[in-house]
C-alpha cells in the first residue's frame, strides 16, 4: 500500500507542471508561408555567407603559400571567385524572396 501511494504521489508532482503550463498557453501560433520563407533564406543566407568566409580564409592561405607558384595561386584566385559567386547568389536569393513578397503584398 505504501508504494502504491508514494508512486500516486511522484505521478501527481510530475503532472502538475505539464497542467500548468496547459493552462498558460494561449492559442496555437499561426505560421504565414511568408515568414516561413524569410526564416529558411536567412538561416541559407548565413550559412553561404559562412561558407564564403571560409572560402576568403582558404584562399588567403593558399595566396600565402603559393610563393611564386603560378598553379597555386591560380587554385587560390579560384577559391576568391567561388566564395564572391557563393555571395552573389546568398544576395540574389535574399532579394528573390523580398521581390516575391513585395509582389504577394505580405
Amino acid at each position: 500500500m505504501r508504494k502504491i501511494i508514494i508512486g500516486l504521489t511522484l505521478t501527481g508532482l510530475l503532472a502538475v507542471p505539464l497542467i500548468g503550463l496547459a493552462q498558460a498557453a494561449g492559442a496555437a501560433p499561426t505560421l504565414d508561408i511568408m515568414d516561413v520563407l524569410d526564416r529558411i533564406t536567412n538561416w541559407l543566407f548565413t550559412i553561404l555567407l559562412i561558407i564564403a568566409a571560409i572560402f576568403i580564409i582558404i584562399a588567403a592561405y593558399f595566396f600565402v603559400t603559393a610563393q611564386g607558384d603560378p598553379e597555386k595561386t591560380k587554385k587560390a584566385r579560384d577559391f576568391v571567385l567561388y566564395a564572391l559567386v557563393g555571395v552573389l547568389v546568398a544576395f540574389c536569393a535574399k532579394g528573390l524572396v523580398m521581390l516575391v513578397k513585395t509582389m504577394v503584398g505580405a
